[in-house]
């Protein structure tokens, strides 16, 4: 296994303490404010870390369950809207990203040694392991926190262009 797990695992558990103070440091009308064509609000994006999580929590129960399970890819819309209507409001976003990666950590904690050699299929990547899920998930959340923070921060002539 190429993954250190326990840096991974404390990765995870540390994101939504980052994550709630780095919002907590963003005004209200920063968190709205959209910077331009082909990019998400802050808001946006701390919506979707949020729904995404079920998701990533029902890969990694199938891992545990099924003994090389396919998945199907989640592909986000692309015009940026969120997959069920508005964004939630940014305290139920923070809360619902904490209580189900919380239910992920258990489950994390919880398997044995086996769980992380898990081989399933996917159509997007060459190879899917328990491992590599567990290390894009951490990827993923600090993928959008930094891209949160260049929004709030970078200068329109600095923004990295996503289009």
């Amino acid at each position: 296994m190429f993954v250190d797990k326990n840096a991974v695992l404390a990765g995870l558990a540390n994101t939504p303490k980052i994550l709630a103070a780095f919002i907590a440091d963003i005004d209200g009308q920063r968190r709205q404010l959209l910077r331009g064509p082909g990019c998400w609000t802050i808001a946006r994006h701390l919506d979707h870390l949020a729904r995404v999580q079920p998701m990533l929590l029902e890969r990694l129960q199938r891992f545990a369950a099924e003994e090389a399970p396919c998945f199907v890819p989640f592909v986000p819309p692309a015009d940026g809207q969120p997959l069920e209507g508005d964004c939630l409001p940014e305290d139920e976003a923070l809360a619902a990203f904490t209580d189900v990666r919380r239910r992920q950590l258990e489950l994390l904690f919880g398997v044995g040694e086996s769980f992380w050699t898990r081989h399933g299929s996917h159509p997007e990547y060459d190879r899917y392991t328990t491992a590599i899920l567990v290390r894009h998930m951490l990827f993923h959340d600090y993928w959008h926190m930094y891209r949160m923070e260049e929004l709030w921060l970078a200068k329109d002539a600095f923004l990295t262009k996503l289009e």
